[in-house]
């Protein structure tokens, strides 16, 4: 693949009138201003399940495999016969601008349930249902019991349900399935739904030569169906509970490192199983995306360990990561070609071999790239490779207005400018990052959409370490006008990014 750039935004923050972005006209559209302005890639955000006890995080989802059902577009349900037009004619006021989802669940949750009592009788005679059941058995079964579980107990975690319900069993998940029939195909169902609606779109990007760019995060939650199901590839005790569990060790930014309490992985136990829950992992995630980011892939090289019970990070210790064996398993099934590394943060000389070994490409961020070492820094354009993604910032990153307004000192901004060679100011300062990300020599330029529009801090994504209002960002339609695919367009074209549809001259 050669040259090729594209833009950041997840699922979620597509406009719509049911409270949150979905997987319908909207999401088509956005992949038409794509294929417009000539972007390969469309990167997006984990598509698993949220809760409002994590914060609605992508990241912190309770399964590794299912999608959110939140996505599911109630129109193409009418579309397909599933719901009735009146079903969706009354729509609770929604903000625009961004989402509130345990609202815009509530609604969806009515509509998915109509959807299913509606066509219950239906269902396992449906041969699509039956085929996708098969072929997604694996994960399938347990997060329908799983689900079904969370929901009889007023989703409260595993670890607080009845003793009984806490360990699976063969035997258990027998009775369960028996008491709980209609609440398990119910889950079954929806992920039938989503999943239909996630291939669509899938082929129509693809039709126009749109590559979806998706993201694993490495851990796991606690309160996840993957714990409960798998609780002997984790370090657990014999409650299930972690004995040890993720983080990051005290640095410039943090004097007590970041606890993040996530179960650690017996990577030992995964090796026994030959990797078989990652490749099943990595089989589900490739049939979604074309593009996969390995989230915090230092952790694979190695990763810090903390006691469970610590109230801070400062007293873990540094252990291996299963490397090259489990890298090696993975590309012995799937193409190393359709990773990405995830290289931020403390990075030792064993997450470069690792990463090189398999040729993986890298990230670069612009926002990192202006401080006082910038002739020599790894992230400033002049000093990328190819085999890389650059960034002007990621998710987790302020806008570049609101870098620019907000975190650079006088200094920074006076080497920004000697760089770019030009004064930048707010009215100017987001195209002018993005035209340097273009030109860089980088395989991959991936830009925030929030960044193509010059928005400032107020639109930004998620603010790590703050546990509330992330992932709310929506898109307003308007915004998106002819002067912002004419300078994309021109960029694109300008520094030989272009994607070609298939059938389209050259």
């Amino acid at each position: 693949m050669g040259r090729c750039s594209g833009i950041l935004m997840h699922i979620s923050s597509l406009p719509s009138r049911f409270g949150v972005g979905d997987l319908g006209e909207e999401a088509r559209s956005f992949v038409d201003f794509l294929a417009r302005t000539g972007q390969k890639v469309w990167q997006i955000l984990p598509l698993n399940p949220t809760t409002p006890g994590t914060g609605n995080s992508p990241y912190s989802s309770y399964s590794a495999f299912a999608g959110n059902p939140l996505f599911i577009d109630p129109v193409s349900l009418v579309n397909s016969g599933v719901l009735d037009p009146g079903d969706v004619q009354e729509v609770p006021h929604f903000p625009a601008h961004k989402t509130e989802y345990e609202r815009a669940w509530e609604y969806k949750q009515r509509l998915l349930d109509r959807a299913f009592f509606r066509n219950m009788d239906r269902i396992e005679s449906d041969p699509g249902f039956v085929l996708f059941s098969e072929k997604n058995s694996f994960w399938l079964d347990d997060f329908a019991v799983f689900s079904a579980l969370k929901s009889r107990h007023g989703g409260a975690p595993w670890y607080k349900w009845p003793m009984e319900a806490r360990f699976k069993s063969r035997e258990q998940v027998s009775i369960i399935n028996n008491n709980l029939e209609e609440m398990v195909l119910k889950k079954k169902y929806w992920q039938y739904l989503f999943f239909s609606q996630w291939g669509a779109l899938k082929a129509y990007a693809s039709n126009q030569n749109i590559m979806i760019f998706g993201d694993l995060p490495i851990y796991v939650s606690l309160d996840s169906c993957d714990i409960w199901a798998h609780p002997e590839l984790f370090l657990l005790d014999e409650n299930n509970m972690p004995t040890h569990v993720a983080g990051a060790p005290p640095d410039y930014f943090s004097a007590t490192g970041q606890l993040w309490g996530n179960p650690l992985y017996d990577w030992q136990a995964c090796r026994d199983e030959d990797f078989f829950w990652w490749r099943k992992r990595i089989e589900q995630n490739l049939v979604m995306f074309d593009l996969l980011r390995f989230d915090h892939f230092r952790g694979f090289a190695g990763y810090w360990q903390i006691e469970a019970g610590a109230k801070t990070a400062e007293n873990g210790e540094w252990k291996k990561g299963p490397g090259s064996e489990l890298f090696s398993r993975i590309t012995d099934f799937f193409s190393p070609a359709q990773f990405v590394a995830e290289d931020l943060g403390h990075i030792t000389p064993d997450v470069i071999e690792l990463r090189d070994k398999f040729g993986l490409p890298g990230m670069k961020i612009l926002q990192f790239a202006f401080g006082p070492d910038m002739p020599v820094n790894p992230y400033v354009p002049h000093n990328h490779v190819h085999n890389c993604v650059v960034y002007t910032g990621t998710h987790d990153n302020n806008t570049i207005l609101g870098w620019f307004e907000n975190e650079l000192d006088q200094g920074s901004v006076s080497r920004l400018q000697d760089y770019l060679g030009r004064e930048v100011h707010r009215e100017n300062v987001s195209r002018e990052l993005i035209r340097a990300a273009m030109s860089s020599p980088a395989r991959f330029c991936v830009v925030p959409m929030q960044d193509i529009l010059g928005l400032d801090h107020n639109s930004r994504m998620n603010r790590p370490s703050t546990p509330g209002g992330n992932w709310e960002w929506r898109l307003l339609p308007k915004l998106v006008n002819q002067d912002t695919e004419k300078f994309l367009t021109r960029f694109t074209r300008i520094y030989g990014r272009r994607n070609h549809i298939q059938g389209e001259s050259r």
